[in-house]
């Protein structure tokens, strides 16, 4: 029986319930762990165990206080919280995990641990201290605040429309109306506020940039993108190999999406598509209404995820128990949504801002994945096995989004309208890989030129997002929104350069759900014996447990776009 308590890391060298409310209180367990003599593996091992729980417990604080800034960007005691964190206990860890990482390194017994284990765990350490510059640690802090204020930004817009106020993901649910001038009205509030804070946004990302850059000269990198393949640990592919998935998307994914809004334009018996009709149903249905609310969404998640594994539905069901969850849109709360670990605790958070719309569903199951992947991981040893790279965490993720549309009738009951839903996942699935190229070939160009104006990003971003978008779309008379639009892509502010793992983890999603679609039952074995690896072998290791592989080269990005067109056509 899953409970919280059997989920719980009990900690031994750090007290249960330890609050880190100051350094004072904290630096005690660095010291313990720079002073422990360490005379054997066996010792190196715990001394190991006792550093993870350490970097587990300043995970969760930071965590915690993460979420609750992002619930609610308005509650000053949680910025303020979470800015005490990042200023006055970040900065002062770095130095004393390089000097950590530097006595693991420097111990003779790290030679005799065990390689398949510690592998993947000492070359990230490696690659760490490496990169370490103490120069760093406050522009670290700098960029941490500066992100920030994205989401509280944005996290004040709203409109008002027929009267009412609504949020963002509110307002976005009304372009599925399919009244045309509805969603022309909407789309335009939408974007002349955003328009509001687009100077704001310009040089909020360019006091980012300008930071970002200066952290890649200290470390000896030409720019920061070439800083961030090797902080992130892209050890299993170049910036060449991304170029060349972005042109794979262009010439297989891009002539596919065409065909798609092709047919749309057909169906709305249209001259042209406006950017506001790439969302309604192009046969003039009404919206689909998977849900009511947030805990109707969780109820209906429980039964979805029951019929095809008890262990996922108790997964959800412990998060909800423990007030893990929060889903609903409202004004003062940070855009997006994410899955958020918690290492101690052991039951992850998922924050959405759901607005009782097909695509919060797709958003629902998406986190759960993640969420599953954090279940899965919790028995590994070590605090850095529970952190793998973002293309293992989003195939896990996007994984779930497909394998799960066999019991999407827990949401639409009517055949016709699960259909419905199916294909728009099947749509986005394609439509979603030329805008993923888009964002991180723009982020390419963006640290190649650090010293770009904001003029130019508007020119660059216009050119790069001609040659993924649809022909089919006509800007015509918003030429000037499409310049600053890649401002509504939070990953762009707050996480640079995580993008195209979406793209590769997509790919692996498809391939495992193709697999699913052959044999449900050992798909689903494969899926978590994949999960379970944590981030103990490398991301190619992990696919083939997945019993998939890393590939996202032009014949596989073909292969896979056949395969989904197929799919596509059964559900015409």
């Amino acid at each position: 029986m899953l409970t919280a308590e059997s989920v719980k890391l009990h900690t031994k060298f750090i007290p249960d319930g330890f609050a880190v409310d100051s350094w004072e209180s904290l630096e005690p367990y660095f010291r313990k762990l720079g002073d422990a003599p360490v005379n054997s593996v066996s010792e190196l091992e715990q001394w190991l165990s006792n550093l993870s729980e350490l970097e587990s417990v300043l995970h969760e604080e930071l965590a915690w206080r993460y979420v609750r800034s992002t619930c609610n960007t308005a509650d000053k005691e949680a910025e303020k919280a979470y800015d005490f964190f990042v200023t006055e206990i970040d900065p002062k860890t770095a130095p004393w995990f390089q000097k950590l990482n530097e006595k693991l390194v420097a111990s003779p017994f790290a030679a005799q641990l065990n390689p398949e284990k510690y592998f993947v765990y000492l070359r990230d350490v490696k690659n760490d201290i490496a990169l370490y510059r103490e120069e760093n640690i406050p522009l670290f802090t700098r960029i941490d605040q500066l992100g920030q204020q994205y989401g509280k930004i944005a996290g004040e817009q709203s409109i008002e429309y027929d009267g009412k106020e609504l949020t963002m993901p509110q307002a976005f649910s009304l372009l599925h109306n399919i009244d045309e001038r509805v969603r022309k009205t909407v789309w335009e509030k939408v974007w002349k506020r955003r328009g509001e804070d687009r100077e704001k946004l310009d040089q909020l990302f360019t006091d980012l940039a300008t930071v970002r850059h200066q952290v890649a000269l200290n470390c000896g990198f030409k720019n920061f993108r070439d800083y961030s393949f090797a902080a992130m640990g892209r050890f299993d592919y170049t910036k060449e190999d991304c170029f060349n998935f972005h042109v794979a998307i262009a010439q297989f994914a891009v002539p596919v999406m065409d065909e798609l809004y092709a047919q749309r334009k057909a169906s709305m018996k249209k001259e042209s598509l406006r950017p506001w009709d790439k969302e309604v149903d192009p046969e003039g249905k009404p919206p689909l209404h998977p849900f009511h609310g947030g805990q109707d969404l969780i109820e209906k998640s429980l039964r979805a995820f029951a019929r095809l594994n008890p262990d996922w539905k108790n997964s959800i069901a412990l998060m909800n128990e423990m007030g893990h969850f929060d889903l609903d849109s409202r004004k003062n709360k940070a855009p997006g949504g994410y899955n958020y670990s918690m290492p101690i605790s052991g039951a992850p958070f998922i924050f959405m801002n759901s607005a009782d719309t097909h695509q919060d569903v797709v958003t629902m199951v998406h986190e759960a994945g993640h969420a599953f992947h954090s279940f899965q991981m919790n028995p590994l040893p070590l605090y850095q096995m529970k952190n793998p790279p973002s293309e293992v965490c989003e195939l896990a993720s996007m994984s779930m989004e497909l394998i799960t549309m066999d019991a999407w009738d827990e949401f639409y009951p009517d055949p016709e309208d699960l259909r419905r839903a199916k294909r728009d996942q099947l749509e986005r699935v394609i439509s979603g890989l030329p805008w993923i190229a888009c964002v991180d070939q723009f982020q390419h160009w963006l640290y190649e030129n650090p010293e770009h104006t904001i003029s130019q990003r508007e020119d660059a971003w216009r050119e790069i997002n001609g040659r993924f978008e649809s022909q089919l779309i006509d800007w015509t008379g918003y030429e000037n929104i499409r310049g600053y639009s890649w401002q509504k892509q939070l990953h762009i502010f707050e996480v640079p350069f995580y993008y195209i793992e979406y793209g590769m983890a997509q790919l692996g999603a498809v391939a495992l759900w193709r697999e699913y679609r052959r044999n449900p039952a050992q798909a689903i074995q494969n899926y978590e014996n994949a999960l379970k690896l944590g981030y103990s072998r490398t991301i190619g290791e992990i696919f083939r447990t997945a019993g998939i592989r890393f590939d996202f080269s032009p014949a596989y990005v073909s292969e896979l776009m056949e395969f989904v067109k197929k799919e596509l056509r059964a559900l015409s």
